[in-house]
């Protein structure tokens, strides 16, 4: 049975403190949460477990995952040393109407106003339901940290306004990057082309870059 969503910040944390040691696999088996055979095509399968376990009620809405605590959910796949072993989704990036957007009234902003980060080993060679679930904490950006991605932010999002999309790659950004969002290439939306008309594009979305996130590891568990 879905766990009931928390009603203090302490409450979900004393959940995080109860799982942390655990496999995905027990975890799975104490809620009798379905499990695939095969994550290869079920990608999000540990989010959805770790967010039916901890009462997380947001689902792909744009607001923090605990939206009457403000806080919002990241799984991070880590090694075996503590790194984080791929990049980490914040939000579907808006691709028009887009003049006038401000960093702080941001998607990114506010989902990333306020996360509880759950590492989860994620080597290759640990089968999905042996990875083990690690210690998850709260976390808030810096000055310096806000300053950084809002630099990012703008930057990127100051090309899609000018209809130059197709000049931004994964290489853009300090601490984040924007790239194609889509289960495959036939998936399309409307952005502005260079011309200010429409154009046919892929879906993108802002990703947090590992050397971000493995710096909040390093520093919370002075790695």
């Amino acid at each position: 049975m879905r766990a009931i969503k928390p009603q203090s910040i302490n409450e979900l944390m004393q959940r995080v403190n109860n799982i942390a040691g655990m496999t995905l696999g027990q975890l799975a088996q104490q809620y009798q949460f379905k499990t695939p055979d095969d994550l290869l095509r079920e990608k999000g399968w540990t989010g959805q477990l770790i967010e039916y376990v901890l009462g997380a009620t947001a689902g792909s809405k744009p607001t923090p995952d605990f939206e009457e605590l403000g806080v919002e959910l990241k799984t991070l796949p880590i090694s075996y040393k503590g790194k984080p072993l791929e990049t980490t989704f914040v939000s579907v990036t808006p691709l028009l109407n887009v003049t006038g957007m401000t960093w702080q009234q941001s998607h990114v902003r506010n989902k990333l106003n306020h996360v509880l980060w759950l590492p989860i080993l994620g080597e290759r060679d640990v089968i999905p339901f042996e990875r083990t679930i690690g210690s998850g904490f709260l976390w808030q950006p810096s000055a310096e940290q806000d300053a950084q991605l809002q630099r990012d932010w703008e930057e990127q999002m100051e090309l899609i306004a000018l209809g130059r999309i197709d000049e931004i790659s994964g290489h853009l950004g300090d601490v984040m990057q924007i790239r194609p969002k889509a289960a495959n290439s036939r998936i399309v939306t409307d952005a502005i082309g260079p011309n200010g008309k429409l154009i046919k594009t892929l879906p993108r979305g802002f990703y947090l870059k590992t050397n971000f996130t493995g710096e909040i590891l390093k520093r919370q568990f002075q790695l």
